[in-house]
């Protein structure tokens, strides 16, 4: 009782702290008093793949799970870019962009939070989970939603994307990047003026967000995934109840495809993203993942139906 007693004291203030702390990103984005940072650290490309030099089949944007904590890294090590990128090189992909930072300032790289991973280590994961409630507020969602969308603009740009080129522009997003995902598409749409399709992967958000400039939403899930289910369960939105919600209209409107991934998990060693677990065609879940997306993308190039493993029902 008294080391619980202990953390409840030295833990309980920090995560008010955060609470109030979490906000203050995107209000200074929108006040003007911060600029989001555009260059990134020495050695990192703005997008690899296809060569800049001549329209790749689509850019593909990753926006990673609250694990996202600096440009390189991913909850996976990278293994989900690197197997679609081996697997269509056609892509042009970006990694680099911070789903939990309004100014695109990696959180690992702070200080004061790299005092706190040595010490406090959970409180990295803590802080991007704020982030995609804030993201998912109704009072800072549209200044969210204008801040990162024009950072995965500018990043697109920077990695060579021309306006009004036609090329898509593919969001893949994890867990609570999904939340990033359908709320960037408005920002991509009047930006780039670009066609934007969005893939959730376990995709954890509340559904408020307009869906109406996205070509198509496909939703990559699985019965097994604990965490989504309770995105489904906690956001009203997600109802089916509020018809008028984004992401009922956009299910209306035939734009949500839902792909099963059974028995894939949200976490641990069978995830999506698993490269041991073997289904019985002999594939692992990365494997079966990656072979998912490069058929959406390229089904999308071809203007084909996709014959992905999926469903027509709409979404939950």
């Amino acid at each position: 009782m008294n080391d619980f007693l202990f953390w409840a004291c030295v833990l309980g203030p920090v995560l008010l702290a955060e609470g109030l702390l979490a906000r203050y990103e995107v209000l200074a984005y929108s006040a003007g008093f911060r600029s989001p940072t555009t260059v990134l650290p020495e050695g990192v490309p703005y997008a690899r793949g296809a060569a800049a030099d001549r329209p790749p089949g689509a850019y593909l944007v990753y926006l990673d799970g609250i694990g996202k904590r600096r440009v390189r890294d991913t909850r996976d090590g990278g293994q989900l870019v690197k197997a679609v990128l081996a697997g269509a090189p056609e892509l042009r992909v970006l990694g680099q962009v911070q789903p939990y930072s309004p100014l695109a300032d990696p959180i690992a790289d702070r200080p004061v939070w790299a005092w706190l991973r040595r010490h406090i280590g959970l409180l990295l994961f803590l802080h991007n989970v704020m982030q995609v409630f804030v993201a998912a507020d109704h009072r800072y969602r549209p200044l969210y939603n204008r801040a990162v969308g024009s950072q995965i603009a500018t990043q697109l740009e920077l990695a060579g994307y021309r306006p009004d080129s036609g090329v898509p522009v593919v969001l893949l997003s994890y867990s609570g990047g999904a939340q990033v995902a359908t709320g960037a598409v408005d920002e991509l749409h009047t930006r780039l003026r670009c066609p934007v399709v969005v893939i959730t992967l376990g995709g954890f958000h509340n559904g408020a967000n307009d869906l109406t400039h996205a070509e198509q939403v496909h939703q990559l899930t699985s019965a097994y995934d604990r965490i989504e289910g309770v995105g489904t369960w906690i956001f009203p939105q997600r109802w089916r109840l509020l018809r008028g919600s984004g992401w009922n209209r956009a299910r209306r409107a035939g734009k949500i495809t839902v792909h099963r991934l059974e028995p894939a998990t949200h976490l641990g060693p069978h995830s999506y993203i698993s490269p041991e677990v073997r289904l019985p065609d002999g594939r692992s879940h990365l494997d079966r993942t990656t072979d998912t997306v490069i058929t959406l993308i390229r089904a999308r190039q071809r203007g084909a139906t996709t014959t992905a493993p999926a469903t027509d029902r709409p979404a939950p």
